[in-house]
């Protein structure tokens, strides 16, 4: 199965940013940059949930920018448009595919944040790519660790959504021509919180790109399938590693998908300075529901560290 190479343009949203192929990792990734980008200076790169794309950070991308950061938002390794590859979904790969995209846009480092999906590779960057991770922040996605060892303490609809995800082809048709990606942005939304809800209709078309539903399903059936696995065990052992550098943490008030309880366990993995913020009446899609709060929150984060990367002030 070839990589993607059908018509890609509804991911292609004019705005005060500019869109760019970017090859990394034997792949090609669409990344959404804005903002001075200089070799001395980390890069913020920002990277988007599921079933989303880079559009989730719309509110972000020129905030961060206006306020003299280099901001990179990159569509994730299957999907909108970037390459959708047959193989190789687990986290590490996309973790080096995040640290590729690092080096070819010329910068030393990055701050790298991630929602959901992306938080998961995030979480990994300390570990798969020390010399480039400068700091973390991780929204509405907690450590892997105590998820992957405590799936117990998860919402019976958040096992029950994992579970179908393990079926084939079924959830695969129904992100591209059913309402799954609705009804999936609704019931882990707050309620009345339409920032996430109202974009359905574009994420449901890029979901729709060929490849891309198959290549998001093939994430979720790796974390699940991989536990017992030489693979699973090797990521699980990596990213048991202590995370050292400053790591930020928040969740919604009202995430139905990741209560509280989910979290209780991460500041047993960061020995490093680590932030914990929750965002009151807002879901699982915090960049959108939540879009002021979210950008005054990573501008303080990146306003506490030190521009030259040698550690904090």
């Amino acid at each position: 199965m070839p990589s993607v190479v059908a018509d890609s343009s509804c991911v292609l949203v004019p705005g005060p940013w500019e869109h760019r192929d970017v090859p990394a990792n034997g792949a090609q990734f669409h990344v959404v940059t804005a903002g001075e980008f200089r070799p001395d200076r980390p890069v913020v790169l920002l990277l988007h949930a599921f079933p989303q794309f880079w559009w989730a950070w719309r509110h972000q991308i020129p905030a961060l920018a206006e306020a003299g950061h280099a901001v990179a938002a990159m569509d994730l390794r299957g999907f909108a448009g970037s390459d959708k590859p047959p193989h190789r979904h687990e986290t590490a790969v996309l973790a080096r595919d995040v640290a590729g995209v690092v080096r070819s846009l010329g910068a030393a480092s990055a701050v790298v944040v991630g929602h959901g999906f992306g938080g998961t590779v995030a979480w990994a960057m300390p570990h798969v790519a020390p010399d480039l991770t400068r700091a973390v922040a991780a929204l509405a996605n907690p450590h892997p660790v105590p998820l992957h060892r405590l799936r117990n303490l998860l919402p019976a609809r958040a096992v029950g959504t994992l579970l179908r995800f393990q079926l084939p082809w079924f959830p695969e048709q129904a992100l591209r021509k059913g309402d799954l990606v609705a009804r999936l942005l609704r019931a882990w939304s707050a309620p009345g919180n339409d920032g996430a809800t109202s974009q359905a209709g574009l994420y449901t078309e890029a979901m729709g790109l060929p490849f891309a539903a198959h290549s998001t399903m093939e994430h979720f059936r790796w974390l699940v399938r991989s536990t017992p696995r030489a693979d699973g065990r090797r990521y699980l052992a990596q990213v048991s590693a202590p995370v050292t550098v400053p790591t930020l943490t928040v969740r919604g008030a009202q995430d139905p998908l990741l209560p509280a309880r989910m979290f209780a366990h991460d500041a047993a993995y960061v020995t490093g300075p680590l932030r914990h913020e929750v965002v009151d009446g807002a879901g699982h899609f915090l960049p959108e529901e939540a879009p002021d709060r979210v950008t005054a929150l990573l501008l303080d984060f990146l306003a506490d560290l030190d521009p030259t990367g040698t550690g904090r002030p």
